[in-house]
């Protein structure tokens, strides 16, 4: 049986050609490689080839690799498999998506480190000191904006991913081209129908009949970045605006949590405005 103790997960994405595959494997078999898992996507629309490939054993696996990503032309990622990235967690009042990714991580269930966690209230501070990790109060307005955003993007000098878990504010272009491909939101999938305030007021209103969330990469593009993970839970006149709130918090802290697992283990990678998510 294969030790799993010296694991690493590669991942890449290059123009689809013929021979990767046997050009990676082949390059790991020659070291000794124990492949534990290996998933791989050519994406016929745009010529674009993906794989995550998770193995074991071997001698210098980045030097063994390093020519066949020359000849393809790999955009790759080599990393132990027990190396986790750091995400610091943006929030503003509401706790259930925060909550939710606390108790993951304090039974182990989720597979990051959590840096900390900033917000512009001071609301759930007790509950992340409760939990041992540094909270950071940055409160905003029209005059402080500037000052505000620059603070944060130097606490992410100490994390490789910004996850906004119902982070009430609108990051600025500059803020979100310096983090593209690192910053991560949940909102519900109502949109882009009942934009704004009381989206469930609006939605109840109208009699919808599906109710979800959505997590997606940030863009400059307001909540329309490219989607990592959503589900849906289907109501019926039967449910009160409270009950509608309820399945809605539930479903955004489940698909943030996914979202974020995944993230995690390097399973998803980004294909233009759309993702590839190895499950």
């Amino acid at each position: 049986m294969a030790d799993t103790r010296d694991a690493h997960v590669l991942t890449l994405t290059c123009e689809d050609r013929v021979g990767i595959v046997a050009g990676v494997t082949g390059a790991l078999a020659a070291i000794g490689g124990f492949i534990l898992d290996s998933q791989q996507y050519a994406d016929l629309e745009t010529g674009r080839f993906f794989m995550r490939l998770a193995f074991t054993g071997g001698g210098d696996p980045r030097a063994a690799l390093a020519p066949v990503a020359d000849r393809f032309g790999f955009d790759w990622s080599l990393t132990r498999a027990e190396d986790r990235p750091r995400v610091l967690i943006a929030v503003s009042k509401g706790s259930h998506c925060l909550n939710d990714l606390l108790h993951r991580r304090q039974t182990g269930a989720l597979p990051v480190e959590v840096a900390g966690v900033v917000s512009n209230h001071q609301t759930l501070r007790p509950l992340v000191e409760w939990h041992g990790l540094p909270f950071h109060h940055l409160p905003v307005n029209e005059d402080t904006r500037g000052s505000q955003e620059a603070a944060l993007d130097a606490l992410m000098a100490d994390a490789d991913y910004l996850v906004l878990a119902r982070y009430m504010q609108v990051l600025s272009p500059a803020l979100v081209e310096r983090l593209a491909g690192r910053c991560i939101n949940i909102h519900h999938s109502f949109l882009p129908g009942f934009k704004g305030a009381r989206p469930y007021h609006r939605a109840h209103e109208r009699g919808v009949k599906l109710i979800g969330a959505t997590a997606h990469f940030v863009t400059s593009d307001l909540d329309e970045g490219p989607i990592i993970e959503q589900a849906v839970e289907r109501v019926d006149h039967r449910a009160s605006v409270e009950d509608m709130i309820r399945i809605g918090r539930d479903i955004e802290a489940q698909v943030l949590a996914r979202a974020v697992a995944w993230i995690g283990e390097r399973r998803v990678l980004l294909n233009g405005n759309r993702t590839v998510v190895f499950r």
